[in-house]
Formats: structure tokens, C-alpha cells, sequence
């Protein structure tokens, strides 16, 4: 007798980086997967938590690697849900913060499979707390927000220029490549002496920091070499960080001085 098909697809965001950052729900649902769809930025080591059987199929965009269209990857996720049964797809961060999963979840429906969401641990607040970095902070900051420094356009985001104007915390998600445009807009604000952090490969053993102002902080790049993937957090919070203070201080008076936050 051939085996039933039960399709059924479950979203499981993989965390910010570090495999010890998966929920435990989102590691139930990896073991009970048939198959496994996971990013370029979701740790490979997620996937022991997959039976050996299960299938596993790498979905993501690295440099110099054939990419999948979204359309391709949707198609996937359904085609393997009606062929082998589960599919977890599993992608970086919380799939609901500039992740695309509404899209897939969509897609998925309108053939009538069943679908479910575990949350995962957004990148956008777990690096910065990971670095000592409160995004929000009695008397300092009342609230955060964060951007894609990349849309859909390939453009940056125009929210840059409302959050420039505030108070708030500023986390910008691939922008990296926009990183010039930011600094000038928060110089028309008259804000160089904000505080920066940019933080690359946050939560894993290849994590880079750099810690400036909107004035300094593209030498730091510079000097530092940091590129994406990246986290860029602007605001007070990054100078009243316990973890960064010394460093923060140290860079102001030693500008030519490289930094390593946190490694030797």
C-alpha cells in the first residue's frame, strides 16, 4: 500500500545565527519534517535536529551561488508538501521581519495545505542585546525602529529619513550597501555625533563590530573591513551600552585605533 500524503507546511524562523537560539518548538517541528527548505542564513547545524531521511534542500542567496526567484521557492515548498508530506521551511531570523513569509504562507493556502508559523528570535533585537545593546532604555530611548535598508525596489527605505528625525532607536536590516545614504541623511539632522554599531555575523564565532559616530562610522567600516551580512543600530543606546562604553570612549579620543568588540 502506497503511503498517505498528509501536505502540511510549517514556517520555523531559524534565529539570528547562533544554532542555540532555535526555539524548542521550532525544533520539534524540524523533527517531524519530511522534507527541509532552509536559507543561506539559517545555521546548517539546524539542521541535525531534521530526520537523517528527511530531505533537505538549500533555498538561499549567497554571493557566486544560483539563487531561487521567491517563485521558485514557493513552488518547491508546495510541490514537496504534496509529494513527501511536511516541509519545514526554515529561514534566518523571525520569518515575518522582512523574511517573506506572508508571501510563502499565501502561496501555500491557496492550494489548500495546511500551514503554521513558529516565531523566530529576529536578528534585529537579539544582535544588539547580544552586544549589551538595549534598543530601548528609561530616559534614553522610547522606542526603536526597524528598516530595511534594501526594498523590494532595491532602494532605501524613505522610513530612514521619518526615523532620522526622532528619537528613537534606528536598526536597519540589509543596508549595508545604503550605508552612505544613511549617514547623510542623519548629517541633514544635524546628528554626527550619534552613536553607531554595526555589527556583522552577529551571535556567531565570525561576528565583527564596529562601534562610531554618523561622522566616523564609515571609516570604521573601512578600517575594520565589515561587510554584510550586517546590523546597523543608531542611537544613544549604542554609547549608554555597559558592554561598549570603553570602546565607544576610546574610539572618540583614538580614532585611528582598531576595535574589536569583545575579541582579542
Amino acid at each position: 500500500m502506497h503511503k498517505i500524503v498528509k501536505p502540511i507546511v510549517t514556517l520555523v524562523g531559524a534565529g539570528p545565527g547562533d544554532p542555540d537560539l532555535l526555539t524548542i518548538k521550532g525544533a520539534k517541528a524540524l523533527a517531524e519534517a519530511d522534507v527541509v527548505l532552509y536559507d543561506a542564513l539559517a545555521n546548517d547545524e539546524l539542521l541535525s535536529y531534521a530526520p537523517k531521511k528527511a530531505l533537505k534542500i538549500f533555498v538561499g542567496k549567497r554571493k557566486g551561488c544560483h539563487a531561487y526567484t521567491q517563485d521558485q521557492i514557493n513552488q518547491l515548498i508546495v510541490d514537496n508538501a504534496l509529494t513527501y508530506g511536511h516541509v519545514v521551511r526554515l529561514k534566518g531570523g523571525d520569518p515575518f521581519i522582512f523574511g517573506r513569509g506572508s508571501e510563502e504562507i499565501d502561496y501555500v493556502e491557496s492550494f489548500g495545505i495546511p500551514t503554521f508559523v513558529v516565531p523566530g528570535i529576529s536578528s534585529s533585537i537579539a544582535v544588539p542585546a547580544s552586544q549589551g545593546i538595549s534598543l530601548t532604555k528609561r530616559g534614553v530611548s522610547e522606542s526603536f525602529w526597524v528598516i530595511t535598508g534594501t526594498t523590494s525596489a532595491r532602494k532605501l527605505s524613505t522610513d530612514v529619513a521619518l526615523a532620522a528625525q526622532s528619537s528613537a532607536t534606528v536598526v536597519v536590516l540589509m543596508g549595508m550597501s545604503k550605508l552612505h545614504e544613511i549617514v547623510a541623511i542623519f548629517k541633514k539632522e544635524s546628528k554626527g555625533e550619534i552613536p553607531v554599531a554595526i555589527i556583522q555575523n552577529g551571535t556567531t564565532p565570525e561576528e565583527k563590530i564596529g562601534i562610531g559616530t554618523i561622522n566616523s562610522i564609515q571609516q570604521v567600516v573601512a578600517d575594520k573591513n565589515l561587510s554584510s551580512p550586517a546590523i546597523i543600530v543608531i542611537g544613544e543606546v549604542v554609547g549608554d551600552s555597559k558592554k561598549s562604553t570603553g570602546f565607544y570612549k576610546e574610539l572618540k579620543s583614538i580614532s585611528n585605533k582598531q576595535v574589536l568588540y569583545g575579541k582579542e
